[in-house]
Formats: C-alpha cells, sequence, structure tokens
C-alpha cells in the first residue's frame, strides 16, 4: 500500500498525474476516465452519477449518518463563443478565470471530436491609440473581450474536429505541468486537482468506518456546485466536508505552511462550528495544527448545499494556496495533513 502521508514525491506525481487530465467544467471525461481507472485498481464500490459525480461509497459499521467528503474534479478556463470567418475564435470567461492570469501561449481547444491546439492573443505592443489593445497596456485591465485564440485553421477545419460555440478552451497540456518548488508544489489546477488527490488517499486508507463515507468528485462546481447540489439533494447526509484550496492573501490570517485551514464562513454563509470543532478534535488527535479563516469571494461544495438546505451540517477543510485561480502553488504538508485529518475523522477516534 502506498504511503500517502509520507510520501510527498509519491503525491507530487498523483497531483500531476491529475493536473494533466483536462477537465473543464461540463466536459470532464479526460479526468473520469482516470478517475475510474484508479478507483477500479483499488477495488472499492464506485459509479458515476447523472450529474458527472464520481462517488465512492466506503460501508460502515451503520447506516446511520453517513458523511461525504467532496473534491471537486472540474477546473476553470474559457468556452468558444464564436468562430471568425478567418478562423480565429472570439472566447469568454469558464468560472472564475482571468486572460492575464494564463498570458499569451498555447492552450488546448477541446472539440466534440479531437483536440487541436491555438494561442491565445492581446495583439501587439508596438502600437499608438489607433489600435484597441494600446488600452490594455496603460489603462485598462486585460478582459476576455480583448483576448481572442488565432488557430490558422479554416471554418470547414474547425467544424470537422467539432470546435463551436460551447466548445471549451483550457491551458495547453505542457503548461500544466507542476514544478517542484522545494516543498512546494505549483502549477495551474490544483483547485481542486490536489483535492481530488486527497481523496484518492482515504479511498485507499479508510476501511470500515463506523458510518457510511461518500467520497465524492463533483462535477461543474466552479460554475455553481452543480454536481454537489444534485448529490445531496438525492443522498440523504448527517455531514458534507469539501476540500478546497485556501487563498493566502494580506486580508485573511493565513500563513503558507504544512497547516489547514478550516473556515468559519465564506460568500455563501457561515459554516457548522459543531462540525469544525470535530474537525479540529481530529487533528488534535494528530498532532496537527490547524488555521482558522473567514473568506470572500469564495464558495464550496459545502457552503452552497447549506445556502440550498441540502444538508444541515457543513465544512470546508482547505490548504493554503498562493495565486489561486492562477498558477497556484501550495505545501506537500498541507496536503497530506489533510490526508491524515480525514482519515482520523472518518475513523472516529483510532490512532492514524
Amino acid at each position: 500500500m502506498w504511503e500517502w502521508v509520507v510520501d510527498c514525491d509519491r503525491l507530487f506525481e498523483k497531483i500531476t498525474q491529475l493536473v494533466l487530465a483536462h477537465s473543464p467544467s461540463g466536459v470532464e471525461r479526460e479526468m473520469d476516465h482516470l478517475l475510474m481507472q484508479e478507483l477500479q485498481e483499488l477495488g472499492v464500490e464506485y459509479w458515476q452519477d447523472k450529474a458527472g459525480n464520481i462517488i465512492v461509497k466506503i460501508a460502515g459499521e451503520s447506516r446511520e449518518g453517513a458523511i461525504a467528503i467532496t473534491a471537486h474534479k472540474d477546473e476553470i478556463g474559457a468556452m468558444v463563443k464564436g468562430v471568425k470567418p478567418d478562423g480565429t475564435l472570439i472566447i469568454r470567461k469558464l468560472g472564475g478565470s482571468f486572460p492575464w492570469v494564463y498570458g499569451e501561449g498555447v492552450v488546448d481547444i477541446l472539440g466534440d471530436y479531437s483536440t487541436i491546439s491555438g494561442i491565445l492573443s492581446f495583439g501587439s505592443r508596438h502600437v499608438s491609440h489607433e489600435s484597441p489593445q494600446k488600452a490594455t497596456q496603460d489603462k485598462l485591465p486585460l478582459q476576455w473581450e480583448d483576448a481572442w485564440v488565432e488557430t490558422k485553421c479554416t471554418v470547414e477545419e474547425l467544424q470537422q474536429v467539432g470546435v463551436r460555440p460551447g466548445t471549451r478552451v483550457v491551458v495547453g497540456k505542457h503548461r500544466k505541468t507542476p514544478f517542484r518548488l522545494k516543498d512546494h508544489i505549483a502549477s495551474y489546477t490544483l483547485d481542486n486537482k490536489a483535492s481530488v488527490a486527497i481523496l484518492l488517499a482515504l479511498a485507499e486508507e479508510v476501511k470500515s468506518p463506523p458510518q457510511d463515507i461518500y467520497l465524492v468528485a463533483s462535477a461543474k462546481e466552479e460554475v455553481g456546485a452543480v454536481g454537489a447540489l444534485y448529490f445531496t439533494q438525492n443522498q440523504p447526509l448527517d455531514a458534507l466536508i469539501a476540500l478546497e484550496i485556501c487563498p493566502l492573501s494580506v486580508e485573511y490570517p493565513i500563513q503558507d505552511s504544512p497547516a489547514p485551514v478550516l473556515l468559519a464562513q465564506d460568500a455563501y454563509g457561515i459554516y457548522d462550528e459543531g462540525l469544525n470543532q470535530e474537525l479540529l478534535e481530529s487533528a488534535s488527535q494528530a498532532s496537527i495544527p490547524v488555521q482558522y479563516a473567514v473568506i470572500s469571494g469564495f464558495g464550496s461544495d459545502a457552503s452552497i448545499a447549506m445556502k440550498f438546505g441540502h444538508v444541515a451540517r457543513g465544512a470546508c477543510l482547505g490548504f493554503p494556496t498562493q495565486n489561486t485561480h492562477g498558477y497556484e502553488m501550495t505545501h506537500l504538508g498541507a496536503i497530506t495533513n489533510c490526508i491524515t485529518i480525514l482519515k482520523q475523522y472518518c475513523l472516529q477516534g483510532e490512532t492514524p
């Protein structure tokens, strides 16, 4: 069995594998295939529901008080709005993405029949006020309306690969490969591929818990927690714990460290204090320090499900992350500590 908690090298390799599986919201098939392959090798009970969630059930000694732990498998990016006669793509955001985060460079265009590459473009710099992109150099922030994707394909060629309005566009796969910076990992889409790695670790390590545990790789979270809302509407739960990144910023009392973060509140509402105390107790039993935060401009599967009345108790456990929704960076120790805390919580008092 792989020792996830101590083997940061192997954890880095697993997150790399997950990051390189494209999964823009609503077109998550590459990630789905990888996850189901992993779960089949683990020999656990799993299925995919109608909303696209991939669900692992770990049967407990009792069916009462079921718990779900979610990590969304989708990522942000862009979406084709239109195709110009010269094959240039007009694009708009998918989820909370910003064009300047990606910069000019290669993007992958996920056509219905095959994937092709294009160049995210903002226009030349050597221009005057007569060119519209001049304003983005010194006056206005760069918006998706100012960007486009060059394909150098004809409209007919794009049609043949299934590029159309609604086609997803993501940063090129070769640009997504994670980078190891001492004990940190840096990459696009650690939100939320690193959390999916935590789910896989729990699927391997948690056996015979006191109550049923559902590990949910949720779909379409970045566009409104669609998958989690479907799951929680149809599955009675005692509690839902969302795994997430947690933004590092001067406005929040969060340190870049191996200490995970428990949220007390986000933009969708407050989290359950009782559930947070239970997670803190599990962290204490495992001798892991935990940070607390109240953050804005953020929501999770748990807070959104609570807001809509689908679950009575929700919590969000995260790892401190720099450059969220960009080229993200986090401490590998914070990820492994999330695994340890949740394993302790699932087994309710057993030594991890």
